[in-house]
């Protein structure tokens, strides 16, 4: 059942397809982001995992909504808008500037404006939407099983995510980087983030980075098949050497920040248990290093049940 639940998908077999879907998804989010207020973190920007792809859930637009969605089953690309709306396309090799037009086409369609900045953010080269012809790879397979990998990734972080019950982010898709993340806050303030991304403002990373914190996710890049990452911020003095498991997992000095390769997780004869073992240990290093206050942060999501059995129990500080 594992084997088949973590699919196997090499990077270096679908980059082509990786790189456009990546500039799809900003086209999306951005689109999202103009229409929604900011809320802390930038987490308006993101989009979510569904039981058929990605999608921005419900945007506020006028006194209505919209919601546009990612088909990785049908590969389609959909727009509803509350009013009744639906508009959409099938997903296929095409340009970043054909898909682009595409979606300014469904919109207006259905009276939706969408005055985003049209260039990508946190790339280099930034190609402006409507003048790239240069991504424009579709291989449906492999997007869906990309999506079959986030399908794993969403599950098992959000069962991460309910042993905090401190200030924790949705877990959601950051078409800037094209991770699914789960950040978790010890409550204090954070220097301010020297920033440096690419083609992306430095206030923007201030923002996202204005709060002490520890964030992990999935993302595919790190391995040859993509990678679990978690990194802290600030990252508290002996970070990098706190040890961590399960085997396989190891801080990367290029990218500061600790890897499981997925091909580890999906190879374990447990990957829930690796990729939570991977979670909660990286986690610690943060929060037991940097002094967070895990009695007041952390609670036990099976409290409830008096029947059941959690698959991870941290160790309380």
């Amino acid at each position: 059942m594992a084997a088949t639940s973590w699919p196997s998908l090499r990077v270096s077999d679908w980059t082509a397809t990786r790189d456009t879907l990546h500039m799809w998804t900003q086209i999306v989010g951005k689109i999202r982001m103009v229409h929604a207020p900011l809320v802390n973190h930038w987490w308006q920007v993101t989009l979510y995992v569904t039981p058929r792809g990605l999608a921005t859930s419900a945007v506020p637009y006028r006194t209505g909504a919209f919601d546009i969605a990612f088909d990785f089953v049908g590969h389609r690309l959909e727009i509803r808008s509350s009013d009744g709306g639906v508009e959409g396309f099938p997903l296929r090799p095409m340009t970043v500037a054909d898909f682009y037009a595409q979606v300014l086409r469904a919109l207006d369609a259905l009276g939706i404006e969408a005055p985003i900045r049209p260039r990508p953010n946190e790339v280099e080269p930034a190609i402006p939407f409507a003048e790239d012809h240069e991504h424009a790879s579709y291989d449906g397979e492999a997007a869906a099983l990309f999506w079959r990998q986030l399908l794993q990734a969403n599950r098992v972080l959000g069962e991460f995510r309910a042993h905090f019950v401190g200030k924790v982010s949705p877990v959601h898709f950051f078409w800037g980087a094209m991770d699914l993340a789960c950040t978790r806050f010890s409550g204090r303030e954070a220097p301010a983030h020297p920033g440096g991304a690419p083609n992306c403002g430095d206030w923007v990373m201030v923002e996202g980075y204005s709060r002490e914190l520890s964030s992990c996710g999935f993302w595919p890049g790190g391995g040859e098949e993509g990678a679990f990452y978690s990194y802290a911020y600030p990252a508290p003095e002996g970070f990098a050497d706190h040890r961590v498991g399960p085997e396989g997992a190891h801080f990367s000095s290029e990218l500061q920040q600790f890897l499981l390769p997925y091909e580890a997780v999906r190879s374990d004869p447990d990957p829930d248990r690796a990729v939570a073992e991977f979670l909660h240990t990286t986690y610690e290093a943060a929060a037991v290093l940097g002094d967070w206050d895990r009695r007041t942060l952390e609670d036990d999501p099976s409290r409830w049940d008096g029947t059941a059995t959690p698959r991870w129990t941290p160790p309380r500080a």
